[in-house]
């Protein structure tokens, strides 16, 4: 996925900028080291010493802690041997009483960041159980996928995505519980985990559909009635049949997936409107396939409502099918890459959602045959 090489891309400058940061302790110190020799003993520049030990704490291990605390304490002893009157042994006294709070505070901090490093190796695992990597073609259809959690350090969230390659067709789902937290993967996860069978089982949409609506329905029994409600998940179902030519759809409350065909892109609206999943006992279970031609050389974007639904400092939403518009024929991977950049750039860097996209594109003869010389 996207969401990793991204990471790892931007951890060289993250890496520089952090080290920089921990020299801090040090040039603080230096530099209230110069200014105690260089002021006049009345304004009792050297008091500010502890403070050096006490930032050290926030980024350094145990030990060098300490040491830097007893560096501040011999600077303070050296200190005196030319001003008498500075209150050494009050200052020395608070070196040595925040060295101590210091070094024990790194303690914890180093303990905290341990387990921390643990939970995210648990939530990477969980990750590619729940978001496992794309194949990058199924038949002659190209697929690739995008990610983005709303919060930088998050790995997992309520968005899924999934395609598979069945004896019915090339399947693929993407959605978006409503909520956040671990109630949402719980969700999409049992979402995820029911279609990955079904697509082999059911020969058509309305028949994975019931499936997942049950499912949900289900997980969502364990929980107390009061929260029932918030647990339901918009969800879409898309299926090219291994004689081509078109692409089924099935919008269960979904926004509407883009398609790129001679240059016009078009926003695909259900015909008739499907309900989300987990509502189907309110609003009835009727569900309404749609069939568009996806002919070779065609793109079809699929993304959840982080995408469209992101907006800039005005307030104003992403635009997503006048931006698919300019983007000509790009690859699946090129036009990810693309919306990736541009929507961060208009959200200021900061996404209020989760983000997941999936791209895909009808190889057409030529890229066929490329692929097969390759091969």
């Amino acid at each position: 996925m996207i969401t990793s090489a991204r990471l790892r891309r931007r951890r060289p400058a993250y890496s520089g900028r952090w080290d920089a940061a921990r020299l801090s302790p040090v040039v603080l110190t230096v530099l209230i080291a110069v200014l105690a020799f260089s002021t006049p003993r009345e304004i009792a520049i050297s008091r500010l010493l502890p403070a050096a030990p006490a930032l050290a704490a926030a980024m350094w291990p145990v030990l060098p802690t300490v040491l830097l605390g007893a560096f501040c304490l011999l600077l303070m002893t050296v200190l005196s041997l030319f001003y008498t009157d500075l209150g050494t042994q009050y200052t020395s006294a608070a070196i040595v009483a925040v060295t101590l709070a210091a070094a024990y505070g790194s303690h914890v901090r180093l303990q905290r960041e341990e387990i921390l490093f643990q939970v995210r190796l648990v939530a990477d695992a969980a990750q590619k159980v729940l978001l496992r990597p794309m194949p990058r073609r199924i038949e002659d259809v190209e697929i690739e996928s995008l990610y983005l959690a709303a919060q930088e350090q998050a790995r997992i969230g309520g968005d899924f995505y999934e395609a598979i390659g069945t004896p019915h067709g090339v399947r693929l789902l993407i959605g978006d519980v409503r909520g956040k937290g671990l109630s949402a993967v719980g969700v999409a996860s049992a979402v995820i985990s029911c279609f990955r069978e079904a697509a082999y089982d059911e020969p058509d949409l309305q028949g994975i559909i019931h499936r997942l609506e049950t499912t949900v329905t289900r997980h969502s029994a364990v929980f107390p009635a009061q929260d029932q409600p918030e647990h339901f998940a918009t969800a879409l179902l898309a299926e090219i049949p291994p004689d081509g030519g078109h692409i089924r759809l099935l919008n269960c409350g979904h926004p509407p997936p883009l398609i790129a065909h001679c240059g016009k892109v078009r926003v695909l609206d259900p015909a008739v409107p499907s309900p989300p999943l987990n509502l189907a006992a309110l609003i009835g279970d009727r569900y309404w396939v749609d069939s568009v031609a996806f002919a070779p050389g065609d793109q079809l974007l699929l993304y959840t409502d982080g995408v469209s639904e992101a907006r800039d400092h005005a307030g104003q939403f992403f635009p997503l099918p006048d931006w698919m518009q300019r983007q000509g024929l790009e690859q699946p991977r090129e036009l990810l890459d693309q919306l990736h950049r541009d929507l961060l750039r208009h959200s200021g860097g900061r996404l209020d959602d989760d983000i997941a996209a999936l791209a895909l594109r009808r190889s057409d003869a030529q890229d066929r045959g490329a692929v097969g010389v390759e091969g």
